[in-house]
């Protein structure tokens, strides 16, 4: 009953995830999750957790986990927060950060659809900055800006959809440009092929780096994200946090993304694979006909000259294939493809192959 509403609920853009469809021997290429299970460290110490000690409060600050994910990245736990997964981080940043006088906030036109989620339930003023011809995002849309100071600026890197990855020295360019704006850069992908901006915490305090254990980790399940900043900014974001929920990490989380986070052997080898799987698998898609964007993600961008993305998705998903497809202006003729294993990379272009070869 739409009676009993709050005023502004019906006014909600709801971020749609990729499908989470019921088919028998489904190839799930939609939701860009890793092909290979978590650490068996992090197994084990889930199960290890799952005691009688579930009866009482996890520790509110997570600090055994801060402490060991500011011992890897070179900073201090206090510079660390946690969240239930990193969209939960994204949320109280768009809260913590985005609301001040009225300044709009700066994105790119083609980016993850939740940014615009999160301005619509917070009802923060943003402008959509179009990113160049080839996708990249144009730096010096953000350096030259002429508009009213912004609030903030926020980018995914790699982008999503497009895999498209922007170095640190125009990461820095940015920042600097704006000493007075919050600089958010969401990295869920960083670990398949580029350097983080942690890197530049050290030099900005007004830099915020999220990251999330549901990639390259392979903890999709656990919903566990965090974000690395300056101490001013983390404490906007716990101030935030504690006045939601004081709790957003459980037992078992926090012991799993601890354990996960200590096996940096298991770490470097899974990424290492998925980033040589998705090499293979440009390979082929390009020899298929497909243009593909040079991705740093676990996830290629395509599009083919010859034939509607929609209908390919469409047909791949007859042969039990899901994969993502965006009818967002600009990007409606391109197909984002999770990368699998070797094993489902053939598979998938066995498809695309069937389905190119019918077509004439």
């Amino acid at each position: 009953m739409t009676v009993l509403w709050s005023d502004h609920v019906a006014d909600l853009m709801p971020y749609m995830p990729g499908e989470q469809a019921n088919i028998p021997n489904l190839l799930k290429l939609n939701t860009n999750e890793h092909p290979y299970g978590p650490s068996p460290l992090a197994i084990a110490a889930i199960r290890e957790a799952a005691s009688e000690d579930l009866r009482l409060y996890p520790d509110y600050q997570a600090l055994a986990l801060r402490q060991t994910i500011a011992q890897r990245y070179g900073v201090t736990p206090d510079q660390v927060f946690l969240g239930n997964g990193s969209d939960e981080i994204l949320a109280h940043a768009f809260n913590a950060l985005f609301l001040r006088q009225g300044r709009p906030l700066l994105m790119p036109d083609v980016t993850y659809s939740f940014y615009q989620t999160y301005c619509c339930l917070y009802r923060v003023p943003h402008v959509c900055l179009p990113l160049a011809d080839d996708f990249s995002i144009r730096i010096s849309d953000y350096i030259d800006w002429k508009g009213e100071a912004p609030a903030g600026i926020i980018f995914a890197n790699p982008n999503a959809p497009t895999g498209k990855l922007l170095g640190l020295d125009d990461i820095a360019a940015i920042v600097r440009a704006h000493p007075d704006s919050s600089v958010v850069v969401d990295e869920a992908y960083i670990d398949f092929g580029g350097r983080s901006a942690v890197e530049l915490l050290a030099q900005f305090d007004n830099v915020l780096v999220i990251h999330t254990f549901s990639k390259s980790r392979s903890l999709a399940g656990l919903r566990v994200g965090y974000a690395m900043g300056s101490t001013s900014v983390i404490e906007a974001l716990t101030r935030t946090k504690d006045s939601f929920n004081s709790y957003p990490i459980d037992r078992l989380a926090q012991a799993g993304a601890r354990a996960s986070m200590l096996d940096e052997a298991y770490f470097q080898s899974t990424r290492r694979a998925v980033m040589d799987a998705r090499e293979l698998l440009t390979q082929k898609m390009v020899t298929l006909g497909f243009n593909v964007l040079p991705s740093q993600a676990n996830f290629v961008f395509a599009r083919h000259p010859q034939h509607d993305a929609r209908q390919i998705q469409r047909l791949l998903r007859e042969q039990g294939v899901l994969v993502r497809h965006f009818q967002q202006p600009r990007i409606a003729e391109y197909l984002r493809i999770t990368v699998g294993s070797p094993e489902d990379c053939e598979r998938l272009c066995n498809a695309l192959t069937l389905i190119l070869d019918e077509s004439h």
